[in-house]
């Protein structure tokens, strides 16, 4: 491909992503900050917007770790061993991307209502799913599942086995493998799967919106208020605020994700 036609791909796709991406969070922008800075920092710190906020960060702290000790862990299975169900058990991860985030939220609410299979054994107990952050923190792990996963396989499938096995032969054991040979060579496949799991985490909005009861100051997360300013309360700059708020966050992941991976060429090339 000669130079002429990769400067017209390259800006084919240039105006391609303008459009689909650039163009939105401009807009967005210019919406938050038409008011003035003032304007939007009073939206942003407003209590319920604070609130939101909190919880979208405190379910995330809980549902990335979580999905990414599963992650590898199902990354290890499903790409190391062979065993009866092997199919089945890696199909199953990716039924949160095949279907509708509202689906699953209806399931969990069939599941874990006081009429579902595990409802009426939980409320015997006290322990109430629906309507509660325990809810909004199950459906955001359910949604941001296989992100991780998919991450790893490719990468896991690529290097082989040869390493492990001469750690294995050399008498090392299981833990001393994965942590001196396995991790560092999966290590930005489980960064890049940890970032899409902290996007989809917290951009999250159907399946939360379906089990949280939408209730104010308790299961509203920053999508839901975004949604309700908008839809429910008519508060066009708070949603507008809010967003902005949300793409912030999750350029700044990316930003950090991008840093961390060139110094790391950096410090490749520096050691070749």
């Amino acid at each position: 491909m000669g130079n002429t036609s990769r400067r017209s791909v390259r800006a084919v796709v240039l105006v391609y992503l303008g459009i689909l991406i650039g163009l939105p969070v401009v807009f967005l922008m210019v919406k938050a900050f038409g008011s003035g800075f003032g304007a939007f920092w009073h939206e942003v710190t407003k209590p319920n917007a604070l609130s939101a906020l909190k919880l979208s960060l405190v379910v995330a702290a809980i549902a990335v770790p979580i999905n990414t000790i599963v992650g590898v862990g199902a990354a290890l299975l499903i790409a190391r061993h062979r065993f009866l169900g092997r199919r089945i058990f890696d199909t199953l991860f990716d039924v949160p991307v095949a279907i509708s985030p509202v689906i699953i939220g209806v399931a969990l609410v069939l599941a874990y209502s006081r009429i579902g299979w595990f409802g009426a054994p939980l409320a015997r107990w006290g322990l109430n799913v629906l309507f509660t952050p325990l809810g909004v923190t199950i459906a955001t792990m359910s949604v941001s599942l296989p992100y991780v996963l998919r991450s790893i396989v490719p990468v896991l499938t690529e290097i082989g086995q040869d390493q492990e096995q001469a750690a294995r032969t050399l008498g090392a054991g299981r833990l001393r493998i994965f942590w001196n040979v396995t991790l560092p060579s999966i290590r930005w496949a489980v960064l890049y799967g940890v970032t899409l799991t902290l996007a989809r985490t917290l951009g999250e909005f159907g399946a939360v919106l379906v089990v949280s009861g939408n209730i104010t100051g308790v299961t509203v997360t920053l999508p839901v208020y975004i949604y309700d300013s908008w839809d429910q309360r008519f508060d066009v700059l708070g949603s507008y605020s809010g967003a902005l708020v949300l793409a912030l966050i999750s350029i700044a992941v990316l930003s950090v994700l991008a840093v961390l991976r060139r110094r790391e060429k950096k410090l490749l090339v520096d050691i070749a």
